[in-house]
């Protein structure tokens, strides 16, 4: 059974609400759900850094996966942060706790998060 488009947005909703509490609890109490800002839309989840940056996390409580469009739209919204690294929090069915859910990213995002900057990122090119 699909989803209407209502239902759908609060169980986005619900889902970052329980991402947000769960990172708050055990990194820091600044985190919090982001406003929606449209265009220039900077993740869902706001105040998580990682040796001092940003690190955008962009939450995703679908039935399918789509990792492709998910890790372009982590990166557009990395870049409109201004962040180190973009993470995607999805989650996973059958498992409630927030502890629980899957965090994905490229290698590229994750050696930028390990090393706090973004220099390697020309090799890319």
């Amino acid at each position: 059974m699909s989803r209407s488009r209502a239902s759908a947005k609060k169980a986005g909703s619900a889902f970052e609400r329980l991402v947000a509490d769960y990172l708050a609890r055990h990194v820091d109490d600044r985190i919090d759900r982001r406003a929606k800002t449209g265009a220039k839309d900077r993740g869902d989840i706001g105040g998580l850094r990682h040796m001092g940056e940003r690190v955008v996390v962009e939450c995703k409580n679908t039935a399918r996966v789509d990792l492709g469009r998910w890790a372009a739209e982590a990166e557009i919204e990395r870049g409109n942060d201004g962040a180190v690294a973009g993470l995607i929090i999805h989650k996973r069915h059958g498992k409630s706790r927030p502890g629980d859910q899957w965090v994905t990213c490229t290698l590229a995002e994750l050696v930028a998060l390990l090393n706090g900057n973004r220099d390697h990122t020309e090799e890319m090119a």
